[in-house]
């Protein structure tokens, strides 16, 4: 962290917050969670300010039915299952893709959806499902990849569509009134693809401050400041500082790829039920390559193990240490629930950096 530039934005947020009242604010990204702690700036926090974290871990918030229904689909001889690594260790009721891979199942880790596509050419006689997971980031790559499949006309390629939108769970957290929020540090690389004005629902019909910054410590830092000072403004708007990569249209390229094969739908999201239009189906043209239909499974189904707070961490109403399992039962080497599996889990986070303890 370059001290020069970061600590006068340190100094300036403990400067403005030292007559405020408590405030919270939610950091949605995963990545955020991960950078906020190795840079240190959490720690350097004020105590009257609190970070949390929201629900913007791809594997954190997918659902126990799909893992499970991605199992299934393993235990079949003629299928591949194509994913990126996080997914592999995520703990299903009857086991992980790592350990149906132990058991002989062909799981295989991709770097991207289009090596998915390709492993499918060639290898036309097994049927290669990609699990689609992730935001608004990873589902034009996963459009492109339907596109190309349909193009080679490959016969034994879908995938199990497993993506998330973030503006509508923001607002269904919102309108649930659950978890009390001053503000947002919103995701840089989502907001790349959907871009700024994405998020104005979410300051003029809650009247939440909102700051899209990207993951150095300087722009998580200046991200925090700017969120200080529109809430002692009394001010709320949506602000970027992020403005080398975001801009307030995104990219009308992927945007347009992902309306193409993509329409929203509800979904369901771990621990927090089903949340409308939330998710994305495949559209009616590209329909036969959504392996749920191929292959008659059902992913709508959740299940929480005993004891985990894995649903409650990603909506910001506990944190890691408050659960009991964390750090006992369950660790990185054995995990329980997906927020101590993917390198982007707020459990895995809070582990690794020194599992702080923090006062409710």
């Amino acid at each position: 962290m370059n001290t020069n530039t970061v600590t006068p934005v340190i100094e300036r947020i403990c400067e403005l917050s030292r007559d405020m009242d408590r405030i919270q604010l939610m950091e949605v990204c995963g990545t955020h969670t991960v950078a906020l702690f190795r840079s240190g700036i959490k720690s350097l926090m004020p105590a009257n300010v609190r970070l949390v974290s929201g629900p913007g871990c791809p594997v954190c918030v997918t659902s126990q039915g799909y893992i499970d229904a991605a199992c299934a689909l393993a235990e079949r001889s003629d299928v591949t299952i194509c994913t990126y690594g996080d997914m592999v260790r995520v703990p299903g009721r009857t086991g992980s893709l790592e350990r149906q891979r132990a058991r002989g199942a062909q799981v295989v880790v991709v770097y991207s959806a289009r090596d998915a596509v390709r492993y499918a050419a060639e290898h036309p006689d097994r049927q290669t499902v990609f699990l689609a997971v992730g935001f608004e980031t990873t589902a034009p790559a996963s459009a492109a990849a339907i596109l190309e499949a349909d193009r080679k006309k490959l016969v034994n390629f879908s995938v199990l569509a497993g993506h998330k939108l973030v503006i509508p769970v923001m607002t269904a957290m919102l309108s649930a009134g659950d978890v009390p929020l001053d503000g947002f540090l919103l995701p840089g690389h989502v907001s790349v693809i959907i871009g700024v004005d994405a998020y104005r629902p979410v300051v003029e019909q809650f009247g939440k401050s909102c700051v899209v910054a990207g993951f150095e410590p300087q722009q998580m830092a200046a991200g925090i400041l700017k969120l200080l000072e529109q809430i002692a403004a009394g001010r709320p708007r949506l602000d970027n500082v992020y403005t080398t990569a975001v801009r307030p249209e995104g990219n009308p390229a992927a945007l347009a790829c992902m309306e193409a094969v993509f329409e929203s739908a509800d979904t369901v999201w771990r621990a927090m039920g089903t949340v409308p239009h939330s998710g994305l189906d495949l559209r009616e043209p590209y329909r036969r390559f959504d392996a749920a239909d191929r292959f008659g499974l059902d992913v709508e189904t959740d299940y929480d193990p005993p004891g985990c707070q894995c649903g409650q961490v990603i909506q910001g109403k506990t944190v890691p240490t408050e659960c009991e399992l964390f750090g006992t039962s369950c660790t990185p080497s054995q995990p329980i629930g997906p927020c101590m599996v993917s390198s982007e889990g707020t459990c895995a986070a809070w582990y690794k950096y020194g599992r702080p303890t923090v006062k409710a």
